[in-house]
């Protein structure tokens, strides 16, 4: 018998950002192999092989797990490796390749759009993705996931340029 397949999951969350531009956000998207300067729960990120800012470059990320009770329960991993970036229309997208979490399919697009407005400041990053769904997760818990991380990051990028800008 075949095994009935499910549908995928999709989703998008955006983050806006009121001070920095688009283009002073996209290196941090960019420089695709220093996510753990960034994101919330990844303590390393460094690149595998392939060359930067180019399709192919894979990223090894990681971070400890620990248990409810504060102890070491291993590592949580995954290589990523970038399908397409746009340096012009500031996007990108990857896929993850391997990992410990157990995502099968997962790939996601970011976008660094500017925002129309008086003086041309701020600007809002879009994380699109598709995904097979994964045992033990719901699509929910995986879009808020990806929605807090998404603004932890922002909110540290905009420090990041406001605290060189002045604002």
């Amino acid at each position: 018998m075949a095994e009935e397949s499910q549908p995928k999951w999709e989703g998008k969350t955006t983050a806006e950002l009121s001070g920095p531009t688009a283009e002073q956000i996209w290196p941090f998207w960019e420089d695709f192999c220093n996510l753990h300067l960034w994101h919330p729960d990844i303590d390393t990120c460094s690149q595998v092989e392939g060359t930067p800012g180019q399709p192919g470059l894979i990223r090894y990320c990681a971070t400890k797990k620990t248990s409810s009770s504060g102890g070491d329960d291993g590592i949580s991993w995954c290589k990523e490796k970038i399908l397409m970036i746009d340096p012009v229309n500031r996007c990108l997208s990857y896929e993850l390749l391997e990992n410990s979490i157990g995502f099968k399919l997962y790939v996601a697009t970011i976008k660094v759009l500017s925002v129309d407005g008086d003086g041309g400041r701020g600007c809002k990053i879009e994380w699109s993705f598709v995904a097979d769904p994964v045992e033990g997760w719901k699509f929910e818990d995986l879009v808020a996931y990806i929605e807090t991380c998404l603004l932890s990051m922002a909110k540290k990028m905009e420090q990041s340029v406001g605290a060189h800008n002045g604002y």
